[in-house]
């Protein structure tokens, strides 16, 4: 691999991946822009994130930044062009444990849970992990329950 991807972000007007990255060899860290083409506010992001990884011209560049990491980069753009702000594309990606998720879109709900997906696979734990227990026992601080007044009038003794 003769480059090092050190930061990538997007370019809203042309639409473009901004790559700052470092050659091995000469050590010198250099801005690559590299253009989205053909990619509107109704393209699919995941295949333009694909095609543009896979892309002749830019591999070598994008061998270090991860699918994932391009196809959030897109979705951003594609928010851009339909007339989301920054901080609300942003904001798509936070997980936020007292948001009700029954109330958003397929597509908002789709990132939600590629983030729940990254973060379970962050957390696991797998046998060949060396802080690995197969019996974990946790002991949570048990809370008092309220009553409630169908508990009171239940005439089968439950």
């Amino acid at each position: 691999m003769r480059f090092q991807a050190k930061r990538c972000g997007v370019q809203f007007n042309p639409p473009s991946i901004v790559l700052i990255y470092e050659h091995t060899e000469t050590k010198k860290v250099r801005k690559r822009i590299i253009p989205v083409r053909n990619f509107s506010k109704y393209s699919d992001y995941s295949m333009a994130a694909e095609r543009l990884k896979n892309h002749p011209r830019h591999r070598d560049y994008l061998e270090a930044v991860s699918q994932n990491q391009l196809e959030k980069l897109h979705i951003i753009l594609r928010d851009h062009m339909q007339g989301r702000s920054l901080e609300q594309s942003l904001s798509s990606f936070h997980l936020d444990p007292e948001e009700n998720l029954n109330k958003l879109d397929d597509e908002e709900l789709a990132r939600k849970k590629g983030r729940m997906d990254e973060l379970f696979e962050k957390n696991r734990r797998r046998k060949d992990d060396p802080d690995f227990v197969y019996d974990f026992e946790v002991d949570f601080n048990k809370t008092t329950q309220e009553k409630c007044s169908w508990d009171e009038e239940s005439d089968d003794g439950f």
